[in-house]
């Protein structure tokens, strides 16, 4: 899909910074802003697991530490033959903070899925359930 290759790419680049000694289960993730910004993140690993950081997240914590609120697209790309989805903690915050984007997700052979989020996450908790 031409339209999010370069969204891919800058996933792709992001995941090689993940640190995953434990798993070995590297993650990059790329989010764009209406803006045009594209933000990068990887999957950040400790000993605990629990304290974990999945690439989603800190693609979205990075974008919104720096201002901006609108995205349109995230990507997020794996070494795997089974393309990856984001967890449940990352869907959560990807319908919170970016809504209904499209949901691309790749592998490092070229295998692509474009998703809608609200495919991934059907029956989502937020604000207006408040």
């Amino acid at each position: 899909m031409p339209e999010f290759d370069s969204l891919i790419q800058a996933a792709q680049s992001a995941r090689e910074n993940a640190h995953a000694p434990f798993s070995n289960f590297k993650v990059g993730a790329a989010l764009r802003a209406n803006s045009g910004r594209v933000f990068g993140g990887c999957n950040v690993e400790n000993a605990t697991y629990g304290l974990t950081v999945c690439a989603e997240r800190v693609a979205i914590f990075k974008a919104i530490s720096e201002g901006e609120r609108k995205f349109d697209a995230i990507a997020v790309v794996t070494d795997t033959d089974t393309l990856t989805p984001p967890c449940g903690a990352c869907r959560q915050l990807i319908w919170e903070f970016c809504g209904d984007v499209p949901v691309i997700m790749s592998n490092l052979k070229g295998k692509v899925e474009v998703l809608q989020m609200s495919q991934l996450f059907p029956k989502p908790f937020d604000s207006s359930n408040l």
